[in-house]
């Protein structure tokens, strides 16, 4: 009976979402794949602009691939990777830096669902989807280093690129910088005055980062064009949407609407958009609840 339910349920997400699945000889397993695809596409995308979902519980991931039930969630400023803004997470299991596996985690979970429409012998449904599942980390890191590579304007792919990437980041985490103005400041946006940025390892990163830009022999302008795609210039700032908020409280709906106006470009020069550029100094106690 409730295999019989199942397979109902199978068939609709396919014919709703993964119409291509159709006439797939192993639909399960073939869903099972395309859903993870899908979201290592989705985490990719919350790590390339620092947003925290907050409250990733298998019933808070959509097979459609799809950001839903981000109650408290964020936009990281200062970048630490075990950046958590949700009251409940304690223990940091939805930080920043865990949502590549818990993603993984909850995929396995949605794996165990289809056991019995992957093969009518268990053992071997169990190892089909196991070997879905541990294709993940390759699939995450391949496209992470990829999205990365295009954050600082790299078309290219180098086997010394993850150094370069990784350097990087722990400047930005050790000197408590701002993760999405320092690829500002990389374009040439520089959002504010920062002496961050005069910083000797900072130099010396950017020496490296230029000349392996040299070793691409593209026309100067083309690293800016890529970089202008992957980062935002504007992100929703938490004292702005706060402070959003607290006019809607009362009954001042114009903050909002214009955070909302803003928030509709973020990769695109706006004027008079610096307040919201800047960033919160309370980035280490924000709290943020279910419902926000």
């Amino acid at each position: 009976q409730k295999e019989d339910e199942l397979k109902i349920l199978l068939d609709y997400v396919i014919n709703r979402h993964y119409s291509e699945l159709k006439n797939s000889k192993n639909k399960a397993i073939e869903l099972l794949s395309a859903v993870l695809d899908k979201q290592v596409d989705l985490v990719i995308n919350w790590m390339r602009v620092g947003f925290v979902h907050g409250v990733m519980n298998t019933d808070n991931m959509s097979i459609s691939g799809e950001t839903i039930d981000y109650g408290p969630c964020a936009f990281m400023d200062i970048y630490d990777p075990k950046t958590v803004f949700s009251s409940i997470d304690k223990m940091g299991r939805y930080a920043y830096c865990n949502q590549p596996v818990i993603t993984k985690w909850n995929l396995a979970r949605f794996a165990e669902c289809l056991i019995p429409l992957i093969d009518p012998d268990q053992d071997k449904a169990v190892s089909q989807a196991t070997e879905i599942i541990d294709t993940f980390e390759k699939k995450y890191e391949i496209k992470w280093l990829n999205m990365m590579r295009n954050k600082i304007g790299l078309s290219k792919s180098e086997e010394k690129d993850k150094f370069l990437i990784v350097d990087l980041l722990t400047w930005m985490h050790q000197k408590k910088a701002d993760y999405t103005n320092t690829f500002c400041y990389l374009m040439n946006e520089a959002i504010q005055k920062d002496d961050i940025y005069k910083d000797n390892d900072f130099l010396n990163w950017k020496k490296r980062w230029e000349v392996r830009l040299k070793s691409e022999d593209r026309m100067p302008d083309q690293y800016l064009k890529l970089m202008k795609i992957f980062n935002p210039l504007v992100i929703p700032r938490n004292h702005k949407v706060e402070e959003a908020l607290r006019a809607a409280e009362k009954d001042n709906l114009k903050p909002v609407t214009k955070l909302i106006e803003i928030l509709k470009n973020p990769y695109l020069n706006q004027k008079d958009v610096v307040d919201y550029q800047i960033p919160s100094n309370s980035n280490e106690n924000y709290k943020t609840f279910c419902g926000t």
